[in-house]
């Protein structure tokens, strides 16, 4: 579900200091927590450090984002691969 018009969107109010304290072009990687926040078009140009669970993960920010929350770009499970007979014949040919 979305979020209400009357409440708008959520944008992180440290998120938005952080940027604001940094020169226009720093490449440096902001970290954050917050995974729910919607990207804003202030954010357009700047490096995050999204936490998955376990690590920072970097996102870099562009115009077709806008609109779309941290979370979305910065995946928490770790695809490694399927399992059964099918994946080891495919292993098979492979070798």
């Amino acid at each position: 579900m979305t979020r209400s018009i009357k409440k708008g969107p959520y944008i992180d109010k440290r998120l938005l200091k952080k940027i604001k304290d940094l020169k226009p072009g720093d490449k440096s990687v902001i970290k954050t927590w917050s995974r729910a926040c919607i990207i804003s078009p202030e954010m357009v140009g700047y490096t995050f450090g999204v936490h998955n669970g376990k690590e920072h993960i970097s996102v870099y920010v562009t115009e077709e984002m806008i609109g779309h929350k941290l979370g979305e770009f910065s995946l928490t499970k770790k695809f490694v691969r399927h399992g059964g007979r099918m994946q080891r014949e495919i292993e098979k040919e492979k070798k």
